[in-house]
C-alpha cells in the first residue's frame, strides 16, 4: 500500500514541473509597461518562417491577454526577441541484445548497446526588452522542444502551450 502511495506522489510531483524557465530583472517596474511591439528583424532575415509565424501570432495572444498594446516600435515600452536556439541531443532507439553462458559461480558473457542516433531540437526562448534602457527586463525559456518530426498541427499546438506557459509567469509576482 505505502509503494502506491509513494508511486501516486511521485506522479503527481512529475505532473506539476514546469515547462518553462523564467528570469526577471528584479529593478523593473512591471505596471509600468503597457505596449510592445516585436524587435526589428537582423539584416540578414527579411522574412518570417513557418514557426516564427506560430511564435509570434501566440505571443500576440498572450500579451493581448495580459491587455497589452501592440504598438508600433519608436512608440512601445517594451520590445519582444525570439529565438529556436538549436541543441543536439542524444537518444537511445530500440534495445540492445546479450547473451550469454555458464553455471554457478562461473560465466562469460557478451552485449551491445542499443543504437544511439543524435537529434537536432529547438528549444524557444522568448525575452521583453525595455526600450529606455535596452536592457533585457524578462526572459522565458521552454524545457519542451521542437523537433522536424513533429506534424504541422503539432508543432502549432506545442507552440501555442509553451507560449502560454511562459506568460502565465508574466508579470513576475503576479
Amino acid at each position: 500500500m505505502k509503494a502506491i502511495v509513494v508511486s501516486l506522489f511521485l506522479m503527481a510531483l512529475t505532473g506539476c514541473a514546469s515547462n518553462v524557465v523564467t528570469d526577471y530583472d528584479s529593478n523593473a517596474v512591471f505596471g509600468n509597461y503597457s505596449s510592445w511591439a516585436f524587435a526589428p528583424k537582423g539584416k540578414d532575415q527579411s522574412f518570417t518562417s513557418l514557426d516564427g509565424g506560430r511564435i509570434e501570432s501566440a505571443v500576440e495572444r498572450e500579451l493581448n491577454r495580459k491587455a497589452m498594446r501592440k504598438v508600433g516600435e519608436s512608440e512601445a515600452d517594451l520590445l519582444v526577441t525570439w529565438q529556436v536556439v538549436e541543441e543536439e541531443r542524444l537518444e537511445r532507439s530500440g534495445v540492445g541484445l546479450g547473451f550469454g553462458f555458464g553455471s554457478g559461480n562461473f560465466g562469460w558473457g557478451l552485449a551491445s548497446a542499443p543504437p544511439v542516433r543524435e537529434i537536432q531540437e529547438g528549444k524557444l526562448v522568448v525575452e521583453l526588452v525595455d526600450t529606455e534602457t535596452d536592457r533585457v527586463v524578462w526572459r522565458a525559456a521552454s524545457r519542451r522542444y521542437l523537433n522536424e518530426n513533429q506534424a504541422t498541427e503539432s508543432r502549432r499546438e506545442l507552440i501555442d502551450e509553451i507560449v502560454a506557459d511562459m506568460f502565465e509567469k508574466y508579470p513576475p509576482g503576479a
